[in-house]
């Protein structure tokens, strides 16, 4: 029997190719994925790792074997995939790894609409289907077995972001935009086509080896060649795409980083002027500001545990217009309740096109608090340790204490969350004080107790 306990995560498949899957196992996901969606009907979209048109070919086989007609979208960001799925009303199928390594690829499956396929609504089902088929043979094809097409949407995708976001009649901006030679490469010169957007594009050669960095810029290493683009070159933003290009980092004029707190907060309250009264989730690790300026601009904050799976099940439960997670993971009611960066990004340009100072200015408004950022810790028990925290910090004067996603520590001016890892012996800490010294101290104090 093929093991797949290390490559089934919570809302997703992902290892190594071909050491942990190779494309038999794709082709029996892709009959799995049929028989538990009951999906006569999918669309299945690749990015640009060397291993994803093989897998997502031997995905479309299986299902297609399973009576299911497939759309091939091709080289596609994550979030056109959703865009796919949304539209066309099927279940979809992304082959990407996103931020990960090269020798990493993996997919991301929703149901028709975007809607998430988690562990608990249909991936625990079809590891069960790929792990008896890898054990006792795949079933015989359907007598009627599927059609395959070929389908390009990308002009779709960019004309249904633009008609969310007009950009028409902003000032114009120099913006450069690094890659990362992921899908952003792919995306970004067909949504900004005919802007009024002078664009610098770094690393838009699509290379799933990475040759300039990782596309991961939540690492700050990552975004150093883009902060040095927007100094040198006087632009007034930069912004950063990971590997699929669904999340997407800001810096500013000065080449800072923008909290992706701020940008929640930004776009939140430009989704609050559209929609007045409005639902807006955040993780429990965004800022302070989020749900303040979401109370601010009359709508209403619901804090939720991190993940994308629970971001989308809050969404589709109180029909919020809009969900931010500190990852710069951006969820939009008008996509579908799925995320995407290049929509947020689409936000920050109105805003700033919107108005004459410099984007520092702008979002200083959404920025109040300080932050440490996450910070990992390598330890043997990760249960003991929380249970450390929580001993320590327990029953102490203006002090409370929830455990709604890890452990949360909050007091009036400072607070923090400590979570354990799904996937390795890690502890992850995040803090947050209304200045600089708190946060410091408070951050050392955590870590002290952590690391034993």
């Amino acid at each position: 029997m093929t093991d797949l306990s290390q490559i089934v995560k919570a809302y997703d498949v992902r290892g190594v190719v071909p050491a942990q899957w190779d494309e038999p196992l794709a082709e029996l996901f892709g009959a799995a994925f049929v028989e538990v969606t009951a999906a006569d009907a999918i669309v299945i979209g690749h990015d640009m790792r060397p291993s994803s048109p093989g897998l997502s070919g031997a995905f479309a086989r299986g299902a297609a074997a399973r009576g299911a007609d497939v759309t091939q979208i091709g080289l596609c960001s994550t979030d056109e995939l959703y865009f796919a799925s949304g539209s066309l009303g099927l279940p979809g199928a992304m082959f990407t790894a996103s931020h990960n390594p090269a020798q990493y690829n993996g997919i991301k499956m929703c149901r028709a609409g975007a809607a998430p396929v988690g562990q608990d609504t249909g991936l625990a089902d079809i590891r069960a289907l790929v792990e008896r088929w890898s054990d006792e043979g795949a079933p015989e094809p359907v007598a009627e077995p599927g059609t395959a097409t070929r389908r390009d949407v990308l002009g779709d995708y960019a004309a249904h972001l633009r008609g969310l976001v007009d950009l028409s009649g902003i000032r114009p901006l120099k913006v450069v935009v690094d890659a990362g030679n992921g899908m952003g490469g792919h995306t970004v010169p067909t949504v900004f086509a005919g802007l009024p957007l002078e664009l610098d594009a770094m690393y838009f050669e699509l290379d799933g080896s990475f040759p300039h960095h990782e596309a991961n810029p939540l690492d700050p290493k990552n975004i150093v060649d883009l902060q040095a683009r927007v100094r040198e070159t006087g632009a007034d933003l930069g912004l950063a795409f990971d590997g699929d290009a669904d999340r997407c980092f800001v810096v500013d004029e000065n080449g800072d980083p923008v909290s992706p707190s701020a940008i929640t907060a930004l776009v939140a309250a430009r989704e609050l002027a559209k929609h007045p009264g409005g639902t807006v989730i955040h993780n429990l690790i965004t800022s302070w500001s989020v749900p303040e300026v979401v109370r601010e601009s009359g709508g209403e904050p619901v804090r939720t545990r991190v993940g994308h799976s629970f971001i989308k099940e809050e969404m589709a439960t109180t029909g919020a217009i809009f969900g931010g997670e500190h990852s710069a993971h951006y969820y939009f009611r008008d996509f579908w309740n799925a995320d995407t960066g290049m929509l947020a990004a689409m936000h920050v340009l109105a805003a700033l096109g919107g108005q004459q100072g410099p984007l520092s200015q702008l979002v200083a408004q959404y920025d109040r608090y300080a932050a440490s950022g996450e910070i990992n810790s390598t330890v043997d028990d990760q249960t003991g340790r929380l249970a450390a925290i929580k001993t320590a910090y327990q029953g102490r004067d203006g002090v409370t204490l929830d455990e709604l996603d890890g452990l949360t520590v909050t007091a009036d001016d400072w607070w923090f969350n400590v979570r354990a890892s799904n996937t390795e012996p890690l502890l992850r800490l995040n803090v947050e004080a209304r200045d600089t010294a708190t946060a410091d101290r408070i951050r050392d104090e955590a870590l002290a107790i952590i690391r034993g």
